[in-house]
């Protein structure tokens, strides 16, 4: 995935904060679009200080074993601390992860075996047809796919935040 991880992650926090209380709905959405993207911030170490040697899902952001560490971390803060908060945004922030970690199991390869295995397993291959890696991808048919998460995105977005206009719009009103 290129670009869909944050659109994605806002479309889970938009369904998640139906369960979420009031007071707690700006931090579903922050925590889950947060681990939405983290992942990727190994991009920086990829290109900045590894030189592109090691594939970047098997740095520690895109393991899932980090991420379930992670989830039990805000277990024990939030049992030491006596505050339900910890767990909560280390949950939501988990589900980000996962989502990100799943869409990207369609190209690009998660090692969901780690640490016993570092296999990347994916669903679709994508053939390396031009001579930029990157157009293999943008013009490989699993793009559209982001695209509608995109748009998807940017719908449930108008909704939320411009009602009545959308609502006027759609019915001629």
């Amino acid at each position: 995935m290129f670009i869909a991880h944050l659109p994605a992650g806002y479309l889970l926090a938009s369904a998640s904060q139906k369960w979420a209380s009031a007071k707690s709905r700006r931090l579903v959405l922050w925590c889950i679009m947060a681990g939405s993207i983290i992942p990727d911030l190994d991009m920086f170490y990829f290109y900045l200080i590894d030189a592109r040697q090691t594939h970047h899902h098997l740095y520690w952001p895109h393991l899932p074993s980090m991420w379930v560490m992670v989830l039990g971390c805000g277990g024990v803060m939030s049992l030491f601390s006596q505050n339900t908060i910890w767990v909560r945004g280390a949950s939501w922030m988990f589900a980000g992860a996962m989502l990100h970690l799943v869409l990207d199991t369609l190209v690009g390869g998660i090692a969901w075996l780690h640490p016993f295995d570092d296999t990347l397993f994916h669903l679709v291959d994508v053939p390396a047809r031009r001579s930029w890696w990157v157009w293999n991808f943008l013009l490989h048919w699993t793009f559209l796919l982001e695209i509608m998460i995109c748009l998807t995105s940017a719908i449930v977005w108008a909704r939320r935040n411009h009602p009545l206009r959308w609502a006027r719009q759609w019915t001629g009103c």
